[in-house]
């Protein structure tokens, strides 16, 4: 096996370590997947990945329910620096309206996983996390419920990630609106950030 194959199936491990860590509640092992530096972006979290660990207990004590599971990915590999791109989906549970009252659901949303993976001490570690929300969908457990969401609310968040933001603005939490998705100039500028760094550039946060 030689070096660049090498690379990519040890990020790929970090990036699956990420997930089944992160949503087992492991946090002492998911915090060696970070670099020192880590940051994590997403929908109503953005920050540095020990701020994210504490603000995701507090949320598993609340009874907030966000899972995760991967599907394929593209790495690109330049020295100690790396891009890793990963198929993936984000489910939530939570209460949304009914028609005849509250109504347990579950959104699941489609999008990737965008990685700016370095070497730290000789390992690879996830210096940056930036998700990318390409669709989203929301159903009921009980498949005979009626959801009856705010029409003018739901309206107001983007499109990519729509009923995640509608489910988790329900719980209190703040959304960013400006989020990459599938396409657009978030994530053009995104994967422009991506390569300048991929090429030896300063990361632009």
């Amino acid at each position: 096996m030689n070096d660049d194959m090498k690379d990519k199936l040890l990020i790929r491990e970090l990036v699956e370590r990420w997930a089944v860590w992160r949503d087992a509640g492991d946090w002492e092992r998911f915090a060696t997947v970070w670099h020192p530096q880590g940051v994590m972006m997403a929908t109503w979290f953005q920050g540095p990945f020990a701020e994210f660990i504490r603000v995701t207990k507090e949320g598993w004590a609340k009874g907030v329910s966000i899972l995760h599971f991967l599907g394929g990915a593209a790495i690109e590999v330049n020295g100690e620096r790396a891009i890793a791109q990963t198929k993936m989906t984000i489910s939530q549970r939570g209460m949304v309206e009914g028609a005849d009252g509250p109504v347990l659901c579950d959104v699941v949303c489609t999008g990737r996983f965008y990685d700016f993976v370095t070497k730290h001490d000789g390992c690879w570690k996830l210096l940056h996390r930036q998700p990318i929300y390409e669709k989203d969908r929301i159903d009921p457990l009980d498949s005979t419920a009626q959801i009856k969401l705010d029409a003018a609310a739901l309206a107001t968040f983007p499109e990519g990630y729509r009923h995640l933001a509608y489910i988790q603005t329900r719980i209190g939490y703040q959304v960013k609106m400006d989020m990459p998705m599938l396409k657009g100039p978030a994530v053009e500028e995104l994967y422009r950030r991506g390569a300048q760094w991929l090429a030896g550039g300063e990361l632009e946060r």
